[in-house]
């Protein structure tokens, strides 16, 4: 099986770094292979050039080879996996610029259906997003309304044909102990596992 593991955080040593290796290492025990990236450490280039957004059918070739690598690799994608924290109600945006030039037409999804709808065209049907966030879940609800389970679970990954969408939020991760990091990390590890046997 091939996973996509993608992770957007620019601290090292943060809390999402733990999930990510967490996961990669519950990944390759179980003998996937893992494409695993630190999209800040690789120093992704999140911005979106003019050229890659004059088509709609089929988004011309990436001129960046960074770019051009992952959208190779998630066409041939049996699962993604996301680590990244809530900022503002938003992923980071190295990875929202990931999304922009990856996920492109003629890689991710194709327009034109009769009835208006994007076909998805990535074989990855299922994914696991795992977030942090500082913001306590009642207030998140009652306030803003999850905002990242509409960008994962509502808009991104159902239009490229991923259908089974899971997610899990670490919170607060700014006043957690190291008892309870620690039985988070555990429920990634049970969440990774678990995404393999569908």
């Amino acid at each position: 099986m091939k996973v996509g593991l993608y992770l957007a955080h620019p601290r090292a040593g943060s809390f999402n770094h733990a999930l990510f290796e967490a996961v990669r290492e519950t990944l390759a025990d179980a003998g996937c292979e893992v494409f695993a990236h630190d999209l800040c450490a690789e120093a992704f280039p999140p911005v979106l050039a003019a050229q890659e957004t004059e088509t709609v059918d089929a988004a011309p070739p990436a001129a960046d080879p960074l770019v051009a690598l992952h959208r190779a690799q998630v066409a041939e994608l049996d699962a993604l996996v996301l680590v990244h924290p809530n900022w503002w109600g938003m992923p980071p945006a190295v990875l929202t610029g990931w999304v922009q030039r990856v996920l492109v037409p003629g890689v991710a999804y194709k327009l034109g259906r009769s009835d208006g709808e994007p076909a998805g065209l990535l074989r990855a049907g299922r994914a696991l997003v795992l977030n942090t966030s500082d913001t306590p879940g009642e207030r998140e609800e009652a306030e803003f309304g999850d905002p990242l389970e509409q960008v994962w679970a509502s808009c991104v990954l159902p239009y490229v044909g991923v259908t089974d969408v899971r997610r899990t939020v670490f919170r607060t991760v700014s006043d957690s102990t190291p008892a309870q990091r620690a039985a988070w990390l555990e429920e990634a590890r049970r969440q990774a596992s678990a995404l393999l046997t569908g």
